[in-house]
């Protein structure tokens, strides 16, 4: 089956299609609502196609690392829930998961999008951790994606409780960047953005670039048997860092 799978998607990629009447540059709809999950600190549901995720945002006072004593902590997870996928099992996180969640936290923490000195509370002693809990409602492709503006999305909407907590007044998390991760695919030698679950199971490479507001890269992730031309790779890069800044512009700024 996936061999008749593939060659029906490559033959749609020889015509300039794709199964789904997209452009090899069109990423699916996009839909974001924030704010949904009330006992957390900042949330968000985001559905990009059929790929729906949850993310939701907690933050706890802690102790910071030993090599960053004067800034909060980023904790990242996620869940790839059964009813999300027939593929999926019930258990600790899979390789994948882990994966994709340390892409996610990997362009948050690269970009300095959230400003981690303003989470210190005591030098050395007690700082705020951002906790970060993604999780996987339906699978229809480009998880990766979904998370990471899903995750931006509800950093933009959280606050830190410190009247709560005892810790002063309360305040907006202290976001200086919108990381957004574009992936592509290459299928037959041609590079698709936003792949669906039929074009990351047949495609050859798939490589996902993590792009801040000022175009500079803080994350990149690939995956595949399939190799990229120096020239494609510039390619994709030039195509992630366009489409993250629709994504930006149609979906965050308004937040």
């Amino acid at each position: 089956m996936s061999v008749l799978k593939k060659d029906y998607i490559y033959n749609l990629m020889l015509k300039g299609q794709r199964a789904d009447g997209r452009a090899f540059d069109e990423m699916r709809d996009i839909e974001i609502r924030t704010n949904v999950i009330e006992k957390a600190e900042g949330s968000a549901w985001i559905k990009m196609g059929g790929t729906e995720i949850l993310v939701g945002v907690k933050l706890q006072v802690g102790t910071p690392f030993p090599d960053s004593a004067d800034q909060g902590v980023i904790i990242t997870s996620m869940e790839l829930n059964p009813i999300a996928s027939p593929d999926f099992e019930a258990g600790p996180p899979r390789e994948n998961a882990i994966e994709m969640a340390r892409v996610t936290d990997r362009g948050i923490r690269e970009s300095g999008a959230i400003d981690l000195n303003k989470l210190c509370i005591t030098e050395g002693e007690e700082v705020w951790m951002v906790f970060i809990d993604i999780h996987v409602l339906n699978n229809e492709g480009n998880i990766q994606d979904v998370s990471s503006l899903g995750a931006i999305a509800a950093l933009l909407t959280a606050v830190v409780p410190g009247e709560r907590e005892g810790r002063g007044e309360d305040m907006p998390m202290p976001i200086r960047d919108m990381p957004i991760a574009v992936t592509l695919v290459d299928i037959g030698g041609e590079m698709m953005v936003d792949p669906d679950l039929d074009e990351e199971t047949v495609c050859d490479t798939r490589i996902t670039i993590v792009s801040n507001q000022d175009g500079s890269i803080s994350g990149m992730q690939k995956s595949g048997d399939g190799a990229l031309t120096e020239e494609k790779l510039l390619k994709a890069v030039s195509l992630a860092c366009q489409k993250a800044s629709e994504l930006r512009e149609a979906h965050l700024l308004n937040i």
